[in-house]
């Protein structure tokens, strides 16, 4: 179905628009997707630092970089250049493209467009470090003390208001949670779509044998919680806890899971060694409060149920309310050590009635196919309306021989 669509598509002069390239995560896997569905886009970034042992993801293409490419120190403080990126989005020429595809987490919904082209972007989240994460970013510069810090603050601020009137230049926003859409919707004023981002399920390791342990994994940073988990596994000695996962966090990590040899903190894991835990494990802990958040959707994958925090995007991915059929795991409703012991010690009690083949079920939602499917339908959904429009000019009337992009099977 794809190929024949790719084929249609190929009439269309596409760019893909990407916040930075520095490390994989979950925005380098949709921008992956995009690329997979659109191979003949161009894509441009601001700067591009990514490893080449990561270059397939980008399907071996040479993305076009800005300025700040070239400031000094940004291959290692990239961040601390935020408020310049706004400026540099905004000087790629786009004016060749007929569709333009924005990945944004900060800035790349901000690129200019005209009339008579198309804007879909696809929203991680609000541009964070301006909004819910300014503290974060503030510390991560150590600028939350020093003299600069209310410069600092002063350009935060402008951000903010320009984030909030470049959302103007988009004509369809999508997001891959509902949690994201309501920040949409909060901040821009604008509807969104919503589109859950890909999980690589396929090739994900199916379990139903479970070990007797409960796994946590993710980057170590503050904001993951990690050390909360760890806290409250320290008060349940009978319950043995891996930790996988490395960053900025893994001292103060380690530090907490001194003394307590129920928890066993393991660094960083390959894919491969990961996603085997995941799978053995009797269940995934999780207790950040994501936009979306993909490692329990991945342990998932694996045949594994997930205890979770209950809000943002995991109530969306984990079937956890009591009143659910088909539970893939359970929820606790604060990042307190007391809600996490409670909600282990339920799903002591129900880890019978929770399935892994159910488990998986869920997590195929989120596949790979299921992105580019529903990116498809998006995007044809979107050059049709547009074609209708009376002030649109030649390009979308000149492609009405397209009808319907997306065959329903």
């Amino acid at each position: 179905m794809e190929g024949s669509l790719l084929t249609q598509l190929g009439q269309l002069r596409i760019a893909i628009v990407h916040d930075w390239l520095t490390s994989p995560g979950g925005a380098e896997r949709v921008l992956e997707q995009m690329i997979e569905v659109f191979p003949t886009a161009d894509v441009y970034t601001v700067c591009d630092f990514f490893p080449d042992k990561y270059r397939h993801l980008l399907h071996h293409k040479q993305p076009k970089t800005s300025f700040i490419q070239h400031i000094p120190f940004a291959r290692k403080h990239y961040r601390m250049y935020l408020p310049l990126m706004a400026f540099a989005i905004e000087q790629f020429d786009l004016e060749a493209y007929d569709l333009i595809l924005s990945s944004s987490y900060a800035v790349a919904k901000g690129v200019i467009t005209g009339p008579d082209q198309l804007h879909i972007s696809y929203v991680h989240t609000p541009l964070r470090y301006a909004w819910h994460l300014q503290a974060q970013y503030l510390r991560e510069g150590s600028l939350n003390r020093s003299v600069g810090s209310w410069l600092a603050r002063l350009s935060l601020h402008y951000l903010r208001m320009w984030d909030v009137r470049s959302a103007a230049g988009v004509d369809i926003f999508v997001s891959n949670s509902r949690y994201v859409a309501a920040q949409v919707n909060r901040l821009y004023r604008r509807d969104c779509q919503i589109l859950h981002p890909p999980v690589d399920v396929e090739t994900l390791p199916y379990c139903e044998q479970k070990e007797d342990f409960f796994l946590t994994a993710s980057r170590l940073v503050p904001y993951k919680r990690v050390d909360l988990i760890i806290r409250a596994f320290a008060q349940m000695p009978d319950r043995r806890l891996v930790v996988v996962g490395d960053g900025p966090d893994r001292a103060r990590i380690e530090e907490a899971a001194k003394g307590h040899p129920n928890i066993e903190v393991v660094g960083y894991q390959p894919d491969e060694a990961l996603h085997s835990l995941m799978g053995r494990a009797r269940a995934f802990v999780f207790a950040a409060m994501e936009d979306f958040g993909i490692t329990p959707v991945e342990a998932q994958a694996c045949g594994t149920p997930v205890i979770a925090f209950g809000k943002g995007g995991a109530l969306e991915s984990i079937r956890g309310k009591p009143d659910m059929l088909n539970k893939t795991g359970v929820f606790f409703a604060e990042q307190t050590e007391e809600s996490i012991i409670a909600a282990v010690e339920h799903f002591e009690r129900i880890a019978d009635t929770i399935y892994p083949e159910d488990c998986r079920r869920n997590a195929e939602r989120f596949s790979n196919s299921e992105f580019r499917r529903g990116l498809l339908e998006i995007a044809s959904a979107g050059i049709e309306s547009a074609g209708r429009e009376e002030n649109h000019p030649s390009f979308f009337e000149q492609r009405t021989s397209i009808p319907t992009l997306v065959a329903k099977e």
